[in-house]
């Protein structure tokens, strides 16, 4: 292999012109076409690979790889596509860019707050330049990292990204590879991190050319619900792994990001133990691309496998985060009143909702009755950080009749308390794209397939939301959206004036963002740092402890109205010398509530409104705060107005 190459495989300009390299193993000869006609053949080199350097061209030119003097492919690890996964490899010089975040130290979980996004449907445009001018919007509402759903490219004009089959080529459907890192500079610039959904599970079942170049990137030996396994740990299997790490780097050091969401890892197969395992790997070579940056892996890991996030020296996989399911799944049975199919095993009670916020998981072990076995490994020591918590991401929006958002679906007071949960909780909190504002725009799946794929992908779609009792109903299949359709698609972008329309729902994510940023207690994500206990049918508190005394209370019912003449619960009990004060109702007029008051009366009872969350903080008592008293009436930022 050339010295002058950075990675192992691909297209990469140099000096004096273009060096390839490509593995091959089942085939004896590749040549680069250029133009129609086979320019250079590469040399074999022995060991699978082939490689060459072509004088005379540079960036921007179009290219296929030739096998065995027959059809030519697209580069396995192109750079871009410029007319989509069928079409000619792009040769693209990423030194051609001018950076200007050399200062930027990243972010790790601590402190983040994500923002889940799909750029074909975040603006009218759905491209990497309008949603650059949107980051500053989102940068002032305390948002500090976007999560952008899959851009490996794909077939047909429209999808979800998750049939990516070009890895190394961000999708032309959104703009150049100039405009992704445009992006990814303005976001570093606004102080936000960008994290990238990738799939290492399978490849797409449109344009995936890999296995003209090797059979054995994939694999029998495993299945997955999307087509074949990519073979991790059978014959052959070090140049895949090979090709998955670079890639992985690839992304943060060309593209700058910060961190990688690992889609189905459940389905990334390796029998390796946790040290040499693919996952663990895939880490290691993400932060060395980082070069001392902070990173942040994601996990989204069905099973609940907590060990992916403890450290590598107690045998784990050395990674970062986990989105947390079963949070949305007890809060979203709360919201609605329903628990069939994979909800089956929540209740949505106080005590759900407590221990979801305190230790992340609920299942880390038990048996669960959806599946009929054991669910999840133990998790208690993992960092409260690391389990990712959200009321909505693309999938569970998706997964209903009708894609409605979760404002949509339940009481608006009971769902803004869930909003303040979510935002407020020690675990990380996830937003999906419009959420803040409560957009009004569903989210389907949609994929551009045609004929007799789309057929297929259409029932398979049909059948999985069939696993509802709700909607196995013949009659309830008209309200499924077409995945082809590209009204489908069109009908998912966000309407951004909104966020003045709904003015209300916006500032009330504005305010709880700017408690968790501001408020030390809820700032603090300290292991063991909060603890709760339930106050009724539908009620319950959660206390957050603060290093110096500065404590939080955050009261949630999602019942009636609440009475409580007597608090045998110590967690309400104020620090010495203090009294609760509210901080924040989601009651509150300005978020379109029914009116807030204080929540402790004369008599010293409580009155807990109905369907709604209130923060509280503590003030000195007034006989405490004189001049020669140590307990000064502290002077809240009073967000409830």
């Amino acid at each position: 292999m050339s010295e002058r190459r950075r990675y192992p495989i691909g297209a990469e300009p140099v000096s004096d012109g273009v060096h390839f390299r490509v593995w091959a193993p089942e085939r004896q000869e590749a040549a680069i076409v250029i133009d129609g006609r086979a320019a250079l053949r590469l040399k074999p080199e022995g060991n699978g690979y082939f490689s060459g350097l072509q004088t005379g061209i540079a960036q921007g030119a179009l290219y296929r790889i030739q096998l065995d003097q027959g059809e030519a492919f697209p580069d396995p690890a192109s750079r871009f596509q410029p007319n989509g996964p069928h079409g000619p490899s792009q040769v693209i010089d990423p030194h051609q860019f001018a950076w200007t975040d050399s200062a930027w130290p990243g972010h790790g979980l601590i402190g983040l707050v994500i923002y889940e996004l799909h750029i074909g449907t975040f603006t009218p445009e759905g491209t990497w330049a309008a949603a650059t001018r949107e980051l500053q919007e989102l940068a002032e509402i305390g948002i500090n990292c976007v999560e952008v759903m899959p851009v490996a490219d794909f077939a047909g004009e429209f999808g979800w990204g998750y049939d990516g089959v070009n890895l190394f080529a961000p999708t032309r459907l959104y703009g150049t590879p100039e405009e992704f890192r445009m992006f990814v500079d303005t976001a570093h610039a606004l102080g936000i991190s960008v994290l990238l959904d990738v799939v290492y599970n399978h490849l797409g079942p449109d344009g995936n050319y890999l296995g003209q170049f090797a059979k054995s990137y994939f694999t029998d030996r495993y299945s997955t619900d999307w087509g074949p396994a990519l073979n991790f740990d059978g014959p052959g299997c070090s140049a895949v792994r090979e090709f998955f790490l670079t890639n992985a780097a690839y992304w943060i050091d060309e593209y700058h990001l910060d961190g990688l969401r690992l889609d189905a890892t459940q389905n990334i197969y390796d029998e390796a133990p946790p040290d040499s395992h693919i996952l663990t790997q895939i880490g290691e070579a993400v932060r060395t691309a980082a070069r001392g940056r902070q990173v942040v892996l994601v996990n989204e890991n069905e099973p609940q496998h907590s060990e992916l996030c403890r450290a590598a020296v107690a045998g784990g996989y050395g990674l970062d985060g986990l989105w947390n399911d079963d949070f949305h799944h007890t809060a979203m049975v709360a919201l609605t009143g329903h628990n069939e199919a994979y909800y089956t095993d929540y209740k949505g009670t106080p005590q759900e909702l407590i221990s979801a916020t305190k230790y992340g998981y609920l299942y880390q072990g038990q048996w669960y009755s959806w599946q009929q076995k054991g669910r999840g490994t133990p998790g208690l020591n993992l960092p409260p950080a690391a389990y990712i918590n959200y009321l909505q991401n693309h999938d569970q929006i998706a997964n209903s009749a009708r894609g409605l958002r979760g404002h949509l679906l339940g009481n608006p007071g009971r769902y803004r308390a869930l909003v303040a949960l979510t935002l407020l909780t020690p675990g990380t909190p996830m937003l999906f794209q419009g959420q803040e504002f409560a957009a009004s725009s569903p989210f389907f799946y949609f994929a551009d397939h045609d004929g007799e794929l789309a057929e297929m992908v259409a029932q398979g779609r049909c059948e999985f939301l069939k696993q509802f009792e709700s909607l196995k109903d013949g009659r309830m299949d008209s309200t499924f959206a077409r995945p082809d359709d590209r009204q489908t698609f069109d009908r998912c972008k966000l309407d951004l004036s909104e966020r003045e329309s709904h003015a209300p729902a916006y500032q009330l994510t504005k305010d709880l963002l700017k408690l968790r940023r501001t408020e030390a207690a809820f700032r603090a994500q300290l292991p063991r740092g909060v603890d709760g206990a339930v106050l009724g049918t539908d009620a319950f508190v959660l206390r957050y402890f603060e290093a110096e005394g500065d404590d939080r209370l955050l009261i949630v019912n999602l019942g009636r109205d609440l009475h409580l003449s007597s608090l045998p619960e110590p967690l309400l009990a104020p620090p010495a010398g203090t009294q609760w004060q509210t901080l924040l109702s989601t009651e509150g007029p300005q978020y379109d509530g029914h009116g807030a008051a204080e929540i402790i009366t004369e008599d010293a009872g409580w009155r807990i409104p109905g369907e709604a969350a209130v923060v509280l903080g503590w003030a000195a008592l007034p006989e405490s705060a004189g001049e020669n008293s140590t307990l000064q009436m502290r002077q809240f930022p009073r967000i409830i107005r």
